[in-house]
């Protein structure tokens, strides 16, 4: 079975790996079809990523297909084409026991912590699986990216009535305006770059967007996607009187608080980690549904061969992406 190996910063290669085994009680044996690249990959890529070691299989936003089941598996049959949720965690930990597996205190991510799905096959455990009969492979590689938005707004509890503010048009950026809109009218985005700010124009005409953040801090909701220790320090000032802010993206830097306005305005700081369970059927049914839709993220699909390249290419600036999906062709 071949596999696509980060050996070190930098360098891709492909490696024969044994083949996966049958099964156990409660896997599921997948074949790995799309694979999304996303901010994580590029940071261990570039050799930024704290928590990844070399050599390393990344992937973990996948769509795949159910090769076989073991004992006890009733959510996926053989056949099924599902979203992966690659967050693996042990299930004993007062997080998971306090329905907060996404926290789980010895939590592995695919693709980060252990080998993920860059690679023909491989036995993950069934409850993880999240199927589809409408959608694509490529559409189920984005669900994990939506869940990440997709929890950051349930942690802020918005109603109809929150003036929401993202900062930053990433993917996650992005991922948090798809569920934001859906309950508030009023949201903006802060964004530098030109092409995401048009790209938001284009696909979100509601939605105002700048380059530059307001002077005024009129925002019932403030969510941070920038992953910009300077940008998290800023957001707390734009927030209203009695509002939240949600740190959507993370950074090894220090975030300094303004003690004494953090204190007089009475806000809530939140942070927001992975996503939980329930989000992925969620988001599976609104994509299905056409509430949300993924296909004008996908910047372009390339064959899992081409992943020095497209990885390169990224990292250098000379290919402007939202999202890239890479097609298992072994």
């Amino acid at each position: 079975m071949r596999s696509l190996c980060l050996r070190q910063p930098g360098l891709f290669d492909f490696q024969e790996d044994p083949e996966p085994p049958s099964p156990g009680d409660n896997e599921a044996l997948v074949a790995v079809h799309a694979i999304g690249i996303c901010g994580t990959d590029l940071s261990a890529y570039w050799g930024k990523m704290p928590f990844i070691q070399y050599p390393r299989i990344l992937g973990h936003e996948l769509g795949v297909e159910v090769l076989q089941i073991g004992k006890n598996v009733s959510n996926v049959q053989v056949g099924d084409r599902c979203s992966v949720e690659p967050y693996v965690n042990c299930g004993a930990c007062d997080p998971c026991l306090n329905r907060k597996p996404n926290c789980c205190e010895q939590l592995k991510v695919l693709g980060v912590h252990v080998n993920g799905g860059m690679t023909e096959r491989l036995v993950v455990p069934a409850h993880k699986l999240h199927p589809s009969w409408q959608l694509t492979f490529a559409q189920l590689a984005l669900v994990e990216t939506l869940a990440i938005g997709c929890h950051a707004v349930h942690r802020a509890q918005i109603s109809d009535r929150d003036k929401v503010l993202i900062l930053g048009a990433g993917p996650i950026g992005l991922a948090t305006l798809e569920f934001a809109r859906l309950t508030s009218k009023d949201v903006m985005v802060v964004e530098r770059s030109e092409d995401r700010r048009r790209f938001i124009t284009l696909h979100y005409p509601d939605v105002k967007v700048s380059d530059l953040p307001p002077a005024e801090s009129a925002f019932s909701t403030v969510f941070d996607a920038t992953g910009n220790a300077q940008s998290m320090s800023s957001s707390i000032s734009l927030a209203a009187f009695g509002g939240k802010i949600v740190f959507v993206g993370i950074t090894t830097s220090p975030v300094n608080l303004d003690d004494p306005l953090f204190h007089r305005r009475e806000l809530t700081l939140l942070a927001s980690r992975n996503a939980l369970p329930t989000d992925f059927p969620y988001i599976i049914k609104l994509i299905e549904t056409n509430q949300v839709r993924v296909e004008q993220w996908i910047s372009q699909i390339e064959r899992v061969e081409n992943a020095q390249e497209i990885f390169a290419r990224i990292t250098g600036g000379s290919l402007q992406a939202i999202k890239v999906v890479l097609m298992n062709s072994f």
